[in-house]
């Protein structure tokens, strides 16, 4: 496994039913889901990201998105909102070249 996990152990079936048989079977999927479930470290020489969001909208805590070409981690306190654009002005300016 790349994750260098420890494969739980399945005993070896007896030939009539055997109660502690079925709860070791048992216990060894619940741990070996449990293993599946956890993401696990990433340690990665090279990734490509394809299709990201570009906004942190309905993202959970740890993923990414693109925004202005950055990779970037949502942030309680810094969102990147779907469709916020501003423009603003203020006053005028007047250039006069001699």
């Amino acid at each position: 496994m790349s994750r260098n996990l420890a494969l739980p152990f399945f005993p070896l079936a007896p030939e009539e039913y055997d109660q502690q048989y079925l709860a070791e079977v048992v216990r060894s999927f619940s741990v070996y889901l449990t293993q599946m479930q956890n993401p696990g470290e990433g340690r990665n020489t090279f990734s490509v990201f394809t299709n990201l969001q570009t906004d942190d909208s309905g993202l959970e805590p740890g993923a990414i998105f693109s925004h202005d070409g950055y990779v970037r981690v949502p942030l309680e306190y810094s969102p990147y909102v779907r469709g916020s654009e501003a423009t603003g002005a203020v006053g005028t300016t007047t250039v006069t070249i001699t």
